[in-house]
């Protein structure tokens, strides 16, 4: 006999109701869309959330282009890498980055937001940065969202 009344339910990689999400990077700063992205990508915007499983959404990011910081942060601001050398530590900052590519700089904020280790490389697969509004996911039916920035 069953003497619960309920039973936790966790939601592993085959039972997680995955859909397709469309968000445009215009809408506010990088900082904030990237924190957005960054719980839909995670699972955390459903009530059936579990931390240790894939259990967000499919995030397209369009116009990737049109990404904002506030004040000073495209001149001030910049990213430190490590070739693993000696004197081998390289400064870019964010204008020379989007001179590069401007997927770049979204794909660069959602990454450092999501989780260090098997599981964030695993998220990180789900987001799609494009620099303009085309994208070939047409087929999946993305639902276009908001963020209240």
């Amino acid at each position: 006999m069953d003497h619960l009344s309920y039973k936790t339910l966790t939601v592993n990689k085959k039972t997680a109701n995955k859909g397709w999400v469309i968000i445009d990077a215009g809408q506010g700063s990088l900082g904030r869309v990237a924190s957005e992205v960054a719980k839909i990508l995670r699972g955390k915007h459903k009530p059936s959330f579990t931390p240790n499983a894939d259990c967000g959404d499919n995030v397209i990011i369009i116009n990737a282009d049109d990404t904002r910081f506030t004040g000073r942060k495209w001149d001030q601001k910049y990213y430190l890498t490590h070739t693993g050398y000696p004197g081998g530590q390289k400064k870019t900052s964010p204008r020379e980055l989007k001179a590069k590519s401007s997927t770049l700089l979204v794909e660069r904020a959602v990454r450092g937001m999501l989780p260090k280790g098997p599981l964030g490389r695993e998220l990180f697969r789900n987001l799609h940065v494009f620099a303009g509004t085309e994208h070939p996911f047409a087929a999946q039916q993305p639902k276009e969202l908001t963020l209240n920035i």
